[in-house]
């Protein structure tokens, strides 16, 4: 099952237990994805977005949720802070698990080895690969670096 149809699943659960800020959050990445739908339809006429491109989606609100939650920490608004991070752990419902440090590291020796990347001018390739096959299960932000270190530890940099 697609994670959209999950989602709107979710929503109408939270509807009938009438629990309001579940309900919110599900509505707010129902609209995020229509949002993005819109933006597509009117690029590329492209209608319904696939399952990677709502878990992007997902990744992206987690990611904005984070840093608002840091800020508000740092104003002293921990009332704000707290519903960002209630957000934040009912769209992660949604995102596949999370890879750790060592299958992160892994993933970008297999990706480098699969995409035969040589020097840093395969960064994109390699970058590409990862993508693919791991939306919404590592931070990419964080992963560059790590693509870029294999990249040139055997010189090529």
């Amino acid at each position: 099952m697609d994670t959209r149809t999950l989602v709107n699943q979710a929503l109408k659960r939270a509807m009938k237990d009438k629990a309001a800020q579940r309900v919110s959050t599900l509505r707010l990445i129902n609209a995020a994805i229509k949002d993005k739908e819109i933006a597509a339809r009117a690029e590329d006429g492209e209608i319904a977005l696939g399952d990677s491109e709502v878990l992007a989606i997902l990744g992206k609100m987690t990611k904005q949720r984070n840093e608002s939650a840091r800020a508000y920490e740092e104003a002293s608004r921990l009332d704000l802070a707290e519903r960002e991070l209630e957000e934040i752990a009912i769209i992660e419902e949604f995102l596949p698990k999370q890879l750790d440090a060592d299958e992160v590291r892994a993933a970008v020796k297999a990706a480098v080895t699969e995409s035969g990347a040589a020097s840093i001018r395969d960064m994109g390739k390699v970058m590409g690969a990862l993508k693919a096959k791991f939306t919404g299960q590592m931070d990419f932000g964080k992963v560059g670096p790590m693509v870029k270190d294999e990249l040139c530890k055997d010189g090529g940099c």
